[in-house]
This record gives structure tokens, sequence and C-alpha cells, in this order.
């Protein structure tokens, strides 16, 4: 595959972007191309042993900020997101991953890249990472204040995503609310309830977030305002319980010692926590941010992953991964075919 990297997004610029752009070309063999301002990024990648890897660096002048808004991002044409995603619309890349600003990542999507026909508003998905099993978790941050038709849309898109991707048949699709009951909820999520049990999606009514995290839905929907909060707020939870985990469970004498007396004799002790030590690193790599990559940006005509503004490599290479999945998985396409016709 062909994949984008912006190589200016991140808020520690270039490091993270170009390294990990560089780790998933040595991951998949895919063609990478970085854009930026060209002197800086081939500074930053001649820093990493690239033989053997199809890298290429495409020149922006100018770059985004996070400080930046939609005005900003129309008058910054020759901006690293808007030349990455123009790369995509004419067919010169499969993907396009940014670490930047969002609303510049959206609104440059929507500019270049255009609406699928019929999408009203785009929406951010990500895999939930706190679950027992795969969740599609959306809306993450595009549209703050949706409609109930806009709700319904972004509910199909989801479905669609955890078929395709996910190979989940017939999804269970949830909506986010503070209860199960029908009238729990904003108006704006009655009214949702409403299309959505109307709608030939498998609807299973509404979810708290703890269903959610035990796997009762398969696609839970929500509006961005929401949906950025809560999942921003469950991932400073994993981040507490990995940093209490490291610090009380395995950064202390008297904790070791704790352990150790959980098996028969002290003797076994260096070997229980050996036995201990895989477990604890999946729980790790479960509750790790960075393995998430970034949020696919379904509703528009080419694949987008937004990520964190603070990604690590290791972020910026798993966003790569959510890129290379949702174009093997035909997104795009699946989408059109079953809510629209093509660009807006």
């Amino acid at each position: 595959m062909r994949i984008v990297v912006d190589a200016f997004g991140s808020d520690s610029c270039p490091g993270p972007d170009v390294a990990g752009a560089v780790m998933a070309a040595r991951a998949w063999g895919d063609e990478i191309i970085l854009v930026g301002p060209e002197e800086r990024t081939r500074q930053e990648l001649a820093k990493h042993k690239t033989a053997g890897l199809a890298i290429s660096v495409v020149h922006s002048p100018d770059v985004l900020t996070m400080a930046d808004h939609s005005d900003d991002v129309r008058r910054k044409e020759e901006s690293s997101i808007r030349i990455g995603m123009r790369l995509v619309r004419d067919g010169k890349a499969d993907a396009f991953v940014s670490a930047g600003n969002t609303i510049a990542c959206l609104a440059s999507a929507i500019f270049d890249l255009r609406r699928i026909r019929g999408i009203r508003r785009p929406a951010l998905c990500v895999v939930y990472p706190i679950t027992f099993q795969p969740m599609v978790f959306l809306d993450t941050g595009a549209t703050a204040d949706p409609t109930p038709e806009i709700l319904t849309q972004v509910a199909q898109m989801g479905a669609i995503y955890a078929e395709q991707v996910l190979g989940i048949a017939n999804p269970r699709v949830g909506l986010l609310a503070n209860g199960e009951e029908e009238e729990k909820g904003t108006m704006v999520l009655r009214d949702t309830f409403v299309q959505l049990k109307a709608s030939p999606l498998n609807f299973v009514g509404n979810v708290e977030p703890k269903e959610a995290v035990k796997g009762q839905a398969d696609v839970v929907v929500t509006d961005g305002f929401t949906g950025n909060i809560h999942i921003k707020t469950a991932e400073a939870v994993a981040s507490f319980i990995k940093h209490m985990v490291k610090r009380d469970v395995l950064g202390s004498i008297q904790s070791k010692v704790g352990l150790a007396l959980m098996v028969p004799g002290l003797v076994l002790a260096l070997p229980g926590l050996l036995l201990l030590a895989p477990g604890l690193r999946r729980l790790a790599k479960r509750i790790d941010y960075t393995e998430v990559g970034g949020a696919l940006l379904l509703g528009v005509n080419g694949v987008v992953i937004v990520g964190h503004g603070r990604s690590s490599a290791k972020a910026i290479m798993n966003a790569v991964q959510r890129a290379r999945e949702a174009v093997d998985g035909n997104v795009v396409a699946t989408i059109a075919a079953g809510l629209g016709q093509g660009p807006a």
C-alpha cells in the first residue's frame, strides 16, 4: 500500500512522526510518503536506517498547528495536511495519517476529499481499547452537536466498519446513554433511539458505559462531544491503572515480597514473578493508547486516520496499521455503496 504520513503533525514533530513511519515501512513493506518541509523532514529521516525501505518525501512549505482553525486550513493550501489529503484524492496514495490538529484534518478532508454523497457529517471512529472483545466506538470528536438523523447515519457507518474491518456479522448497535430505558438521555438521544429502533440495523437499545465495556454491543454510538470526553477519560483511567501497577505492584520491595509469598515457598518466588510477567505485559498492552494508533474518519472519500497530538513513534506506526486495515476492508467504497453514490 501507499500510505501518506504527515511528518509535522504531532506535538513533538517531526521526531515521532518520522520514526513511526520508518517502523511502519519496516513492519509491512509498504510505500510510505512523508509530507512536510523537505529539508527538516530529510534531516530527521537521516537519523534512521532506511536502506531497502520504500520511503519518499513530498515537500510542503507550510504546516498546520494546533492553534489553527477552519479558516487557516482553507488559507494554508500548501500545508502538509492538505497536500497529503490531495495525494489520496488524486490516487497517488491509499490513505493519509496525521497526529495533527483534529479540526484541521476534518476541515481538510471535507475541502479536499469531499464527503461521500449523502453523508451529512463525517465521524471519528476507534476500536475501543478497554473491552473483552473488539468494539467500535464513535463519534469521538468530529461532530459535537449532531441531529438524530446524523447519529443514525453515524451508526450505519460504524456497523459497516465493524463488518468490513473487524469481521463481525450483523453487529449489535447500542446508543451510549445514562440508562437502559428508552426515555433516558437528552431529546436528541431519545429521538435517535426511535430512529435506530425503526432502522434495519441490529439495534440493542441504550447502553451504559459499564455494559459497553462488558460487550453488550459491537458498535456504540454517541455525539462527538460526549464521545471525545468519554474516550479521553477511558485513556486517563487506563494510564492511571498502568502507572499504579508499575508503582504499587512492581515498584517496591514490599510488593515483590508480597507477590513472592503468593506462591508456595520462597524458593519459588522468582518463577512466580516470571509467571506473572506475561499477564502484566498483556494488561499493559491492552490499556496502552498507543496500541490504538488513531481514529478513522468515516464519511469522506478517502481513508484518513487522526492520531493524538502526543503520539509516540509506536502510536504513529499503529495509526498506519489502522489505515491499512481500512484500505484492506474497502471501507470507503462500502459506505458509498450502502449510504451514498460518490463524491458530494
